[in-house]
């Protein structure tokens, strides 16, 4: 018997009701599961808070697990749990919409929390090397002008370099770009690219 899929959903769209991405996130989710026989979904939404890195959290991260003091495991328990969500999906699925040309600074906090030397990547001589092989993303754009892939666009190439970065490198973008002038045909073409996805 097939061990059940396993997406993991990260939203980060401040809007919950009339988000475009949390909209082909779901669409996307249930596709993936109904090709598969059904999928375990975790949904991290990054509209709860979220903590940033600070002086503390660094020095916590790079001193040795087993020279951590109670404190330190504490400050760094929520993203142990992030990395744990991260390493136990088949698949991620991350909604990112397009603000002022860049991610959302939640998803940029949640990107800060789960890039740990050692335990998401390494160095080598050869350079970094990501330690989340194997996996598939899917990352679902919005934006109200900005084209996906333009010379304003820092959103997906960024995406893109940090999943790389971490090991996964079997990325898929789905686009509803230029919501603005295009409207329902944006949305319209991005959920057409979901009913194809494999």
């Amino acid at each position: 018997m097939a061990d059940t899929l396993k997406i993991l959903s990260v939203e980060s769209s401040a809007q919950t009701a009339g988000s475009v991405t949390r909209k082909l996130s779901k669409q996307l989710i249930e596709t993936l599961s109904g090709k598969n026989g059904g999928a375990e979904v975790v949904v991290r939404d990054l509209n709860q808070p979220l903590e940033f890195i600070d002086e503390t959290w660094v020095g916590a991260n790079y001193t040795a697990p087993e020279q951590r003091s109670e404190e330190q495991k504490a400050r760094l328990a929520l993203s142990d749990k992030l990395v744990a969500e991260l390493q136990a999906a088949d698949v991620i699925v991350i909604g990112s919409p397009i603000y002022n040309f860049s991610v959302p600074a939640t998803l940029k906090a949640w990107i800060d929390l789960v890039a740990r030397a050692g335990v998401t990547f390494r160095y080598t001589e050869a350079g970094p090397e990501g330690l989340l092989k194997g996996k598939k993303a899917y990352v679902l754009v919005a934006s109200g002008g900005v084209p996906l892939g333009s010379d304003f666009d820092y959103n997906s190439p960024y995406i893109r370099q940090f999943l790389g970065f971490i090991g996964i490198t079997d990325v898929e973008f789905i686009a509803a770009d230029g919501l603005m002038t295009k409207g329902d045909e944006a949305v319209s073409a991005a959920e057409a690219a979901i009913k194809a996805v494999a």
